[in-house]
């Protein structure tokens, strides 16, 4: 497979400097545009290869790593998908996205970690609530974060991958689905979800002493229908 004509690198390169005056990236996000951007470049170093043969050299330069930089993460992310596939199920699974809305993401940048911590949290108790309450099993799911929207704004929300199975009180294996169409009555899932997610939200954020601050930003978010 022959190389592309252009790096990631030379991209940010070339469009970064005005990406960054007309979007005004935060500066996590900077540290990443800036280490993409040296990408497999000699600003990283890299190792010169000489054929024992022909005498002819070749220099490959050291990549960034970063866990954001689509070339340096696809031999990982086709490994990991290889592996999940190998572990599958024969069922049908079903993909189920928990989002949130825009207001909240100034809650998510007072503290990030226990943001994204509870967000999981209030996923998983959702799904394995209604895994219990409407078909009496214990299901699984492979759930990954995205913090960021197509157009690289802050939107954090959970893609969910479950199985059209679950294990019974007895311990037998059970299908679960309605008919196949579909797992769950999205309307509730949505009320479960946000219910469970703004719970801890306030509870947080009273124990911060943050909730007057923020109460205007909860009582958006818990009468908008995007947090499902």
């Amino acid at each position: 497979m022959s190389r592309p004509e252009h790096e990631v690198a030379d991209i940010i390169r070339r469009f970064g400097e005005d990406f960054i005056s007309k979007y005004h990236p935060n500066r996590y996000q900077l540290r990443v545009l800036r280490a993409l951007s040296m990408c497999r470049t000699s600003a990283l170093g890299g190792h010169k290869y000489r054929c024992d043969h022909c005498g002819r050299e070749h220099i490959s330069y050291n990549s960034c790593r970063n866990r954001h930089c689509p070339k340096c993460q696809s031999t990982k992310q086709a490994f990991w998908v290889e592996d999940r596939l190998k572990n599958a199920y024969p069922v049908k699974h079903y993909h189920l996205v928990f989002t949130l809305p825009e207001v909240l993401n100034d809650i998510c940048l007072c503290d990030t970690r226990w943001f994204y911590n509870h967000l999981f949290a209030a996923v998983w108790d959702t799904l394995q609530s209604f895994g219990y309450s409407h078909y009496s099993t214990e299901s699984g799911a492979i759930c990954i974060l995205h913090t960021w929207g197509q157009n690289l704004s802050l939107h954090p929300h959970i893609h969910c991958i479950v199985p059209a199975l679950g294990y019974t009180v007895k311990g037998s294996m059970k299908q679960i689905g309605k008919a196949g169409k579909y797992l769950y009555p999205v309307t509730r899932l949505s009320l479960k979800f946000r219910g469970r997610f703004m719970a801890g939200v306030k509870k947080h954020l009273a124990g911060q002493d943050l909730l007057s601050e923020y109460h205007d930003h909860i009582k958006k978010a818990w009468n908008n229908q995007s947090c499902r």
